[in-house]
């Protein structure tokens, strides 16, 4: 069975963005598993929570809660993963990826949100 909100390209996008920074972080020293890799992670996979748990709701201004809490997740992982790369956790081109989906992302959820009002 398909939900629909697996139809939304902003769900599938982020969806990816948790499989690259699940992939980025697995390179992180051991010692950042409680610091910056728990932090991406958690921001990374509320981008996709949050557009499916916005897509049940009944009003469009609740929808824009969640899409809005996406958004700030999103700005969260860019932020973090701009720490890490500084930091030399991992390649620049990986980074770079990374930011590039987040870039994307961070566009196409306000898009959507502005066909909502």
């Amino acid at each position: 069975m398909r939900y629909n909100f697996e139809k939304l390209e902003i769900w599938q996008l982020g969806m990816k963005i948790v499989q690259k920074t699940y992939a980025i972080t697995r390179k992180f020293p051991k010692e950042e598993l409680f610091g910056l890799t728990s932090q991406m992670r958690r921001a990374a996979v509320s981008i996709p929570l949050n557009i499916a748990e916005g897509s049940a709701k009944q009003s469009r201004k609740e929808v824009a809660v969640f899409l809005r809490t996406a958004i700030a997740s999103a700005l969260e992982l860019i932020t973090a993963s701009r720490i890490a790369e500084q930091e030399k956790f991992a390649v620049p081109s990986e980074f770079r990826e990374l930011n590039d989906l987040l870039q994307e992302e961070y566009f196409k959820i306000i898009a959507f949100e502005k066909k909502l009002r």
